[in-house]
């Protein structure tokens, strides 16, 4: 009979502008590999209210469309109501809309994606160090 197990582990990445697109795939294969989960299922999530986590692929000009989509559906300076206390307004909306968290499956003991599929920070309130807590539950 296997066991679940449960794995936790934090990291950090720098982000280098105010919308910026950080791929931390390679961090996340790590950590379920040091998990030990054979299947099972892993949690990516973002302690913070003003950056995403998705899967998509990583080319440069699809990452360039992202962050123009990104724009243009929460533009800066759009008179929110926030925007009087932090200039930030648009990034808590596009985190509310788009999504702090991203679960994927474990199978055979990695991390199952699609072929262009990588895991992706994007950053809408930045520059700063953003922290990714990864679960990984299974057996």
């Amino acid at each position: 009979m296997d066991v679940m197990k449960v794995h936790v582990e934090e990291f950090t990445v720098a982000t280098r502008a105010r919308e910026d697109i950080v791929v931390v795939t390679e961090q996340v294969e790590r950590v379920v590999a040091r998990s030990g989960v054979k299947n099972g299922i892993v949690l990516i999530y973002l302690p913070h209210a003003t950056a995403i986590v998705t899967a998509n692929e990583n080319e440069p000009r699809l990452r360039e469309d992202i962050l123009n989509k990104l724009r243009a559906l929460f533009p800066r300076g759009a008179g929110y109501r926030h925007d009087e206390i932090d200039d930030n307004a648009n990034a808590h909306l596009a985190n509310l809309f788009t999504g702090f968290h991203l679960v994927m499956p474990v199978v055979g003991g990695r991390l199952r994606r699609g072929t262009w599929q990588e895991v992706m920070v994007i950053e809408m309130d930045g520059p700063r160090t953003r922290t990714i807590v990864v679960v990984v539950l299974g057996e």
